[in-house]
């Protein structure tokens, strides 16, 4: 079972990063170039989203002197966290849009 996660835009654009291609691994430089978000935004969201069971995470298998760089560490949506997400997602837009917005919150010379 997935924990519910309060959605900021930071998080938001996380799991857009990872709807891009819900079946790709992803690693954290390629999400903070994706987001344009810094690593102290990112790590600490990845990791409130593996908690909540939305994103599974296994690292690499490498020879960190051989590659030349440090091994990475790959996450995947999981199935719930990708129903989650793509719900969570359509919830945040239909707050944040326009439309949801005039809808929510109606003029009193409107009624």
């Amino acid at each position: 079972m997935t924990a519910s996660l309060r959605m900021t835009t930071a998080l938001a654009e996380v799991l857009q990063a990872f709807l891009v291609d819900p079946d790709d691994e992803r690693y954290g430089l390629d999400i903070m170039q994706a987001t344009g978000l810094p690593s102290g935004t990112i790590y600490p969201i990845l990791t409130r989203l593996q908690r909540a069971g939305w994103l599974a995470a296994h690292w690499e298998e490498i020879d960190p002197v051989a590659a030349g760089r440090p091994a990475r560490r790959w996450y995947r949506l999981t199935p719930e966290g990708l129903t989650a997400a793509r719900l969570s997602l359509a919830e945040y837009r239909q707050r944040h849009s326009p439309a949801g917005a005039l809808t929510k919150r109606r003029p009193t010379w409107a009624s």
